[in-house]
């Protein structure tokens, strides 16, 4: 730090003696704006003289009433937000006001009607009813009469011309390449009127510029800052696309402010974008997965959300949060499986959970699985479940309505495919023992008459 300020001093030391020293001027020099005649006539050299001087003064007014120190941007900001809340708010009371000094308008009208009849209260009653049905039926006519009270708002044409020369300055900030200004000066745009996906977009085209901050990320960075500091809505879009941005550049601690100190409205694909993060950085897997988790809560995907509490291997912690709602599709959980699949898991959503029901029949998951890259796992947990010396695994069959023993063989089969000749065994042995079921011998003529009839 002291280095750097010692630097620091040493330039504005040169600068200063640079802006001291005399500079030499060629007399012989052609005067800019003035033609040759126009040079050497004392009468023209005075008129431009005047006008220099008189540039010169609006410059120094101007730099006292539209220019403020860099250090004082932030405050003013800070103002400028609150004066336009109370403009807006002063807005819409005016309009209120514009709406009933209408209606007490019309009502004025009525009872000058009412007086030139006979005056009864069946007759006042009419003239009220048609004055509301006429303002239910015109509603833009109704706007157009308040309007017409007040034929002129300055303040509105007044600021109608300010909203078009700040989009001039963007525009020309923009052309000129100075992107870092241009950004920060649609980001503090009143009215919002630089905030959208086009200006976005815009910034994006850039693309990145060698030894510079990338212009989108500035843009992204100073539209979150500033509304939330306003509390003004951004949309769930434009926070994803910035989300997104920061992502690209490698700003995760940016990423991180974001999600767990502001309040913004997250959308599945800004989780998406952080949960797919993790294949780029393999070094903040845990963060990514606990931010995506969070984007996904409140955006309401929670399975999404679960999954994400799986990957950081808290599977009780996953089926406490599922069980917070209402039951899934059967798809959710199934997608849930695949996207982690492991024993505890399979385990979890096949039996009941602190008291609740399961969530999944285990035949027909493991019917589901067993034919996928996921054999493995249902394998596995089959054969603890045989360990079990409690029976877990013939309970399981017997409280298995949606799996039905065609079912239950067909998963014998797999196993014996697989060189699981003893869990075979067991699945079909418990089986047998069911009440209602008979083994059919392979070579039963009988049986192999009467099957037409059982299939």
């Amino acid at each position: 730090m002291e280095s750097l300020i010692q630097k620091i001093r040493t330039l504005r030391t040169e600068a200063s003696k640079a802006s001291s020293s005399p500079k030499k001027i060629n007399p012989a020099k052609h005067i800019p704006g003035l033609n040759q005649k126009d040079s050497l006539d004392i009468d023209a050299l005075t008129k431009h003289l005047a006008l220099l001087q008189k540039k010169a003064k609006e410059l120094k007014v101007d730099m006292l009433t539209k220019y403020i120190p860099l250090e004082n941007l932030e405050g003013v900001q800070v103002d400028l937000l609150r004066a336009l809340a109370e403009r807006e708010k002063a807005e819409a009371e005016n309009e209120k006001l514009k709406f009933c000094f209408y209606r007490i308008t019309q009502f004025s009208n009525v009872v000058g009607t009412w007086e030139n009849t006979d005056k009864s209260v069946e007759t006042l009653q009419n003239l009220l009813l048609q004055m509301i049905e006429n303002e239910k039926e015109a509603k833009g006519a109704v706007a157009t009469s308040i309007s017409s009270v007040f034929e002129r708002d300055p303040s509105k044409s007044k600021e109608a011309e300010d909203l078009i020369e700040y989009i001039e300055r963007f525009n020309e900030l923009f052309s000129r390449g100075q992107y870092e200004a241009a950004a920060i000066f649609a980001v503090n745009c009143p009215r919002g009127i630089l905030r959208n996906e086009e200006i976005l977009e815009k910034f994006r085209a850039v693309g990145p510029i060698k030894g510079k901050t990338l212009p989108l990320l500035i843009y992204c960075e100073g539209l979150i800052n500033i509304c939330t500091a306003a509390k003004y809505p951004l949309s769930e879009y434009l926070t994803a696309e910035a989300i997104k941005c920061a992502l690209s550049e490698r700003r995760l601690d940016l990423v991180m402010y974001w999600v767990t100190q502001l309040d913004l409205a997250f959308s599945e694909a800004a989780g998406d974008a952080i949960y797919q993060y993790v294949d780029v950085d393999k070094h903040h897997v845990s963060q990514c997965y606990a931010l995506a988790q969070i984007v996904y809560s409140k955006c309401g995907a929670h399975t999404k959300a679960a999954l994400c509490l799986c990957k950081q291997d808290q599977v009780f912690g996953a089926m406490d949060y599922l069980h917070q709602f209402k039951h899934f599709p059967t798809e959710d959980y199934i997608f849930l499986m695949k996207s982690c699949p492991s024993v505890q898991l399979l385990r979890c959503l096949t039996q009941e959970w602190d008291g609740k029901p399961a969530v999944l029949s285990l035949g027909t998951t493991l019917l589901t699985l067993l034919g996928t890259e996921h054999k493995i796992y249902c394998l596995r947990l089959l054969e603890e479940l045989a360990k079990d010396e409690r029976g877990d695994l013939e309970k399981l069959i017997v409280s298995d309505s949606d799996c039905t023993v065609e079912g239950w063989k067909k998963i014998a089969e797999i196993c014996l495919d697989s060189r699981r000749e003893k869990l075979s065994k067991l699945l079909i042995s418990i089986l047998a023992a069911q009440e209602g079921v008979v083994e059919v011998p392979l070579d039963d003529e009988d049986a192999k008459l009467m099957e037409h009839v059982f299939w």
